[in-house]
């Protein structure tokens, strides 16, 4: 069987979604996953082995060059020739659900009720019931492989094994990282202002935990962010411009990451290492906590249905608390 999953964005969204992969292919070895993705992301997806293809498109680039609209969809049409036994629009928006129509049939995706773009739902031939306030790991999970006749449990999520693979890495970050302490990745920008913690209290972090503090940075609005905290604390380096690949590499070999809600964050739950993700606007449904992953939420109250981008209650987190939760993580990953 050949199927294709379409998930094009954002990073965090493709990579709770990524977690389906294994229990798939554990339980259908006989199924073909091609993987349909804005190319910009595409490296998150590259060197898993659940992936048979990794296929791009670049529909953001449609917003400034309408003329591209053509060579996209010929390249889709391109992909059809596949002949995929089923696709699933993992999406659930008018873009990826017309990319999916581009496909073939038939097509799997959220019923009209569990949707944003509820138009979406009615390209899909199998529709998929789970409410849009439902975990966003859980409904990822769900709508992949329900479809296909297969369950998977939050059990399994939980102990799933790490998920995220790299090859070739820029071999720089390993001058960052320091044999002799503790090596922390601080994840300080995200795509609202409203979501990120403030610099100040990152510094306050760094030098409470007085360890090897390296802030990644992802636009020159943060770089400029990540310099002024490196002249404040002596533990506090700034990492060079990462491609994800050399993103995924750096995790992998961290001992905690400390983030806003963003998809470099979540790419520590992916890779199973310690991390304390911090929620202002954005609901905490969109992960799951373990032992070794935590959640720092304000006192804000979330509609998920209504993201409110003027909430910066992000702010009033305590930094001794993140402070306390992470010695509690560090102490327990050397036990």
């Amino acid at each position: 069987m050949k199927i294709a999953i379409i998930k094009l964005s954002a990073l965090g969204d493709i990579i709770h979604a990524m977690v389906a992969l294994q229990f798939i292919k554990a339980q259908r070895s006989d199924i073909e996953i091609d993987w349909i993705v804005e190319e910009r992301f595409a490296d998150i997806l590259k060197h898993n082995p659940d992936i048979n293809q990794l296929l791009t498109i670049n529909i953001k680039s449609l917003k400034t060059n309408k003329i591209n609209f053509f060579r996209q969809v010929k390249k889709v049409r391109g992909y059809a020739r596949n002949r995929y036994d089923l696709v699933i629009d993992a999406q659930g928006l008018l873009k990826s659900a017309v990319t999916a129509r581009l496909l073939g049939k038939p097509i799997a995706g959220y019923d009209i009720h569990s949707i944003r773009e509820k138009a979406a739902s009615w390209f899909y031939d199998v529709k998929i019931a789970c409410a849009y306030d439902e975990n966003t790991i859980d409904r990822k999970a769900l709508v992949l492989s329900s479809p296909l006749g297969i369950g998977i449990s939050k059990e399994q999520i939980v102990n799933k094994a790490p998920f995220l693979f790299f090859s070739d890495e820029d071999p720089q970050i390993y001058d960052y990282l320091l044999k002799e302490h503790i090596n922390i990745i601080m994840v300080i920008g995200s795509t609202w202002d409203s979501r990120n913690y403030p610099a100040a209290k990152f510094i306050a972090i760094a030098e409470s935990l007085q360890e090897n503090c390296l802030v990644v940075w992802g636009s020159e609005e943060e770089k400029i962010k990540a310099d002024w905290m490196a002249t404040q604390s002596d533990y506090i380096q700034v990492m060079p411009k990462l491609d994800l690949n050399s993103l995924k590499a750096l995790i992998a070999q961290a001992d905690l990451l400390i983030g806003n809600d963003t998809g470099p964050t979540h790419m520590a739950w992916a890779l199973n290492k310690p991390s304390i993700t911090l929620f202002g606007p954005t609901p905490i449904s969109r992960v799951y906590q373990t032992d070794i992953n935590k959640v720092i939420k304000s006192s804000s109250i979330v509609n998920p249905f209504k993201l409110n981008k003027q909430d910066y209650s992000i702010k009033d987190i305590n930094e001794q608390e993140v402070i306390t939760l992470a010695k509690l993580l560090l102490t327990a990953s050397k036990k």
